[in-house]
């Protein structure tokens, strides 16, 4: 039995409710997604709402954004929110968190997720402030606080006992460390940028010791672990891109990484600023995805560990 079917059946027997029963009423719980524009690079957070509380999946890029999503799940929701887990470290998932914090949610990430934000944040708060110029010292996002770590697994357990099963994966994917959450009740898997389903993906790894440090393998085999996790039918929401089946995301993803992995070695060989033509390669070699500029902003990780 895998974890999520385990998960399930340990929170239908905590509640005495029977499987049957619990699979076709799942009485007013529903997923909702935010997504900021470009500017926030097409983030996407997600809300479950269980019918008592919220719990958020990323935090947006910036608290502005953060504060549009807020905005958001108010039209859809007047449910308090709890929680917000961070399910990787990268800036889109942990600089908004503030925002959340300061309506009496607590932060919830990995250990390894939590001490990873400091080195993350210092990087990009460099570049966005120094080199690109979009922020201001001022005007950057704080570095994000984490109220709540845990060690490979957590069950957040929700007000009316529902539990949230959040599993740290064994290897790096799109970014050092990868959190998932389960959610049983609704067959869902919240696996942050890990999918990136008829979309580009950002291939600049993870910050490590001050450098992109990007894992094509460890990415593929986080993606066989959550198809392992997965049951039949699971739903796929990751931070960019289509809501899909893990019988579809998993391979689509797979093969993306394959191909960019390909064409980025051949073309790390060449001299000069080959980012251009890696870009029009992947979007001729997958025409129907979008976020294309995630190639021009996010590959030079990758393409610097084929030098």
């Amino acid at each position: 039995m895998n974890t999520l079917n385990l998960a399930l059946t340990a929170l239908l027997t905590m509640t005495g409710v029977s499987c049957a029963h619990q699979v076709t009423t799942p009485a007013a719980k529903k997923i909702y997604t935010y997504e900021s524009d470009a500017t926030g690079f097409n983030t996407k957070n997600f809300f479950y709402d269980n019918g008592k509380e919220v719990i958020v999946f990323d935090a947006q890029f910036t608290q502005l954004e953060a504060r549009k999503s807020i905005d958001f799940i108010r039209t859809q929701t007047k449910n308090p929110i709890t929680y917000v887990v961070v399910t990787h470290p990268n800036p889109d998932k942990f600089n908004g968190v503030s925002e959340f914090q300061k309506l009496g949610a607590k932060v919830v990430a990995s250990q390894k997720t939590a001490l990873s934000i400091p080195g993350v944040h210092s990087y990009k708060k460099y570049y966005f402030v120094t080199m690109a110029k979009m922020f201001t010292e001022e005007s950057y996002p704080k570095e994000a606080r984490v109220d709540i770590t845990f060690a490979q697994n957590f069950d957040l357990r929700l007000g009316d006992g529902e539990v949230i099963r959040l599993q740290e994966l064994k290897s790096p994917g799109v970014s050092s460390t990868q959190t998932i959450a389960i959610i049983p009740q609704l067959n869902a898997l919240m696996v942050g940028d890990l999918v990136h389903h008829r979309a580009h993906a950002w291939l600049e790894g993870g910050i490590v010791d001050g450098k992109a440090s990007p894992s094509i393998k460890g990415w593929i085999e986080d993606l066989e672990e959550v198809s392992s996790i997965a049951n039949p039918g699971t739903m796929i929401y990751g931070g960019r891109g289509d809501v899909v089946t893990a019988e579809e995301a998993i391979p689509a993803q797979i093969k993306y990484l394959k191909k960019a992995a390909e064409v980025v070695t051949r073309f790390a060989k060449k001299s000069g600023d080959q980012t251009a033509a890696i870009q029009a390669e992947l979007e001729k070699s997958f025409p129907e995805y979008g976020l294309s500029y995630m190639i021009q902003y996010g590959v030079y990780g990758l393409v610097q560990s084929k030098k």
